[in-house]
């Protein structure tokens, strides 16, 4: 009996940049839920800081993240490449390791390129110094920030030195984020420790103009106004890149005649 002849569904004769294309739209659909993502080539970086920060421990899979591993290297790239002339931090985040939130912090604030964060939804805990690290600072008017004082999780052992060690960390959280925004320390201090505002902890919860009023954050707005407040500070960045590195002209050499 012969056999019969195979059915190829695949077209062997399709031409490889519509293959890729619908590789594009496939993957695009998996990952975005649309056929078609915006795509143009800008000057701005855009880091997005969502959910919890993890830190040296492994948070449960059904815990939505942001791994300090993967973006300090990010950090490393937008300062090297340059094709990059500004950073766009966009948080939405509960807080996480502190740590971490300060090795971020840390990083963001060093960077020589213009930074600007804008605070969607919430910039919790330790996700308060991350949006104070940028050179200007938003919140959306509608967007949260949770002040309180550091935790530890695990294993506790009754003696001064944890309270030390408890004390010193949180004076690490406080200096930063004192030093990079407008914020008195003995104000945000009170914040901290304010009892009667949270139902099962001490604290405060700012909403969006409140953060601004208090100096923790610079102004209320949202994208258009993040995006046009870099945009004019990459002009700036322009004018000191060229007046610190001078342009290098080599000698002429000089012939002499025969």
């Amino acid at each position: 009996m012969a056999a019969r002849p195979r059915l190829n569904m695949q077209n062997d004769h399709e031409p490889e940049s519509r293959r890729k294309a619908k590789q594009n739209v496939a993957e695009n659909v998996t990952e975005f839920g649309t056929t078609r993502v915006p795509t143009q080539k800008s000057p701005i970086h855009t880091l997005v800081i969502i959910g919890q920060i993890e830190g040296h421990m492994v948070l449960p899979s059904q815990n939505k993240t942001t791994k300090y591993e993967h973006v300090i290297p990010q950090l490393v790239a937008i300062e090297e490449n340059p094709d990059i002339e500004g950073l766009l931090l966009v948080l939405n985040t509960v807080g996480g390791d502190v740590e971490a939130g300060l090795a971020l912090s840390e990083m963001i604030a060093s960077l020589s390129k213009p930074s600007v964060s804008l605070v969607l939804g919430g910039g919790h805990s330790i996700g308060v110094p991350v949006a104070v690290s940028t050179r200007y600072s938003f919140i959306a008017p509608t967007a949260t920030m949770t002040i309180h004082p550091i935790r530890m999780n695990g294993l506790v052992i009754g003696v001064p030195q944890t309270y030390e060690y408890l004390d010193k960390m949180q004076d690490r959280v406080v200096n930063f984020v004192t030093q990079h925004s407008r914020i008195k320390e003995e104000k945000f201090r009170e914040l901290m420790f304010r009892t009667g505002e949270l139902a099962r902890d001490i604290g405060t919860v700012l909403v969006g103009q409140d953060a601004v009023d208090v100096g923790l954050i610079d102004a209320v707005g949202g994208l258009e106004e993040a995006l046009a407040k870099l945009y004019s500070l990459i002009p700036t960045r322009r004018g000191e890149k060229s007046a610190e590195r001078p342009r290098k002209v080599s000698p002429r050499r000089v012939r002499h005649a025969p």
